[in-house]
């Protein structure tokens, strides 16, 4: 049997005719850059993540940029933030010329600690950046009151956790920014590169527009100086067919999830920490990531057994080598160091079947028996 880590293939079969049709549509009106495609998929998603502003823009990666960039951050500024977590997070700071202060991850959930967030505020901190890794949001409510006490921001980096709750919350409205990413592989998948921002703040929302076109208001008038990050209409087509389907593949991963949870209780491997849900929390499994022993022998063996499984992150954004600068060195943050040691994430997609997850836990089971 072959489990691939993702397959898009068999979703886009699924919608294939309603993809077709959709990017046809763009086609024939050949309007490709922003137009009122993208503005109705910008409401569609709004009302999906429960917020009142949807700016759609190029990637993620951006969105992160531009939401800090909206803040006011830049040289000798800190961010407080995590080194667990994709490289784009912490490339946002340094690209405007601020420093990351990272806090070391929570063993149960990934997440920032919350309990080592206090000691992390300087008067430089401009701005808190929480990451919800795997599709489940950072404890929230601890942020949120430190980032009051200090009349600081809270930018939600939310590329994993589109749909994600945090005590009814939908993950990147808790903040004043939240920033999502539609690479192919995300929940909700563009045919490419795509990202979001959302905000409550009709102000923010006003000068992110702005500046995802160059800081132009109106046309040919330069207020500001912004960047090119528009997202395009072909995207935002194929963003809107899947977005009417995004409630039930999310439903699908979570049932995956469960069974995942029952399969390993039945093993019972000693070797093997599933991942910990919060009640107060709705995981929405964009991976699902265990932790091993023998970590990379565990992958080596499933790749022959045509498993397909990925290590997010092996090493932590402290220990890169383009961050040297900071100052860092193994050791420093412990929790981060020792998740990107033991983490391993196992095929997750909507479309996975329940044969599929026994033979990839059998397997598992498998190579800690032998």
């Amino acid at each position: 049997m072959k489990v691939p880590l993702l397959d898009l293939v068999a979703q886009h079969q699924t919608i294939r005719d309603e993809m077709m049709a959709a990017v046809t549509r763009v086609f024939d009106t050949q309007q490709f850059v922003m137009g009122a495609g993208v503005e109705e998929f910008e409401r569609e998603i709004a009302a999906y993540c429960q917020v009142k502003h949807a700016i759609g823009c190029a990637s993620g990666s951006d969105a992160l940029l531009l939401a800090l960039l909206v803040l006011g951050v830049g040289e000798g500024d800190e961010v407080i933030t995590t080194a667990y977590t994709f490289f784009a997070t912490t490339s946002a700071i340094t690209r405007l010329g601020a420093r990351p202060v990272y806090v070391d991850i929570a063993y149960d959930d990934f997440n920032l600690n919350v309990e080592r967030l206090a000691q992390a505020i300087t008067p430089k901190t401009k701005a808190i950046l929480p990451v919800h890794l795997y599709g489940q949001c950072a404890r929230m409510d601890v942020i949120l009151e430190a980032a009051r006490r200090h009349n600081l921001p809270v930018v939600e980096d939310a590329a994993q956790a589109i749909g994600a709750d945090f005590q009814g919350q939908r993950a990147g409205t808790m903040g004043v920014i939240g920033c999502f990413s539609f690479f192919p592989s995300k929940n909700l998948g563009a045919a490419g590169d795509g990202g979001l921002l959302t905000t409550n703040d009709d102000a923010l929302a006003a000068q992110l527009r702005m500046l995802r076109v160059h800081g132009m208001e109106p046309k040919y008038y330069h207020q500001v100086v912004g960047i090119n990050s528009r997202l395009d209409a072909l995207q935002a087509a194929v963003l809107r067919v899947k977005l009417q389907h995004l409630e039930d593949w999310t439903i699908a991963r979570q049932r995956n999830a469960e069974r995942y949870g029952q399969l390993f209780s039945a093993a019972g491997l000693a070797e093997v920490v599933t991942p910990k849900v919060h009640a107060d929390c709705r995981h929405i499994f964009h991976q699902y990531t265990i932790r091993a022993q023998r970590r990379d022998e565990l992958k080596a063996f499933l790749q022959k057994a045509d498993i397909g499984t990925e290590v997010y992150y092996p090493v932590p954004l402290h220990l890169q080598e383009c961050f040297a600068f900071l100052g860092h060195r193994s050791g420093d943050f412990p929790e981060t160091e020792r998740a990107a040691q033991e983490c391993l994430s196992l095929p997750i997609y909507p479309e996975l079947t329940a044969e599929q997850q026994q033979y990839v836990v059998s397997k598992i089971v498998e190579f800690y028996q032998s």
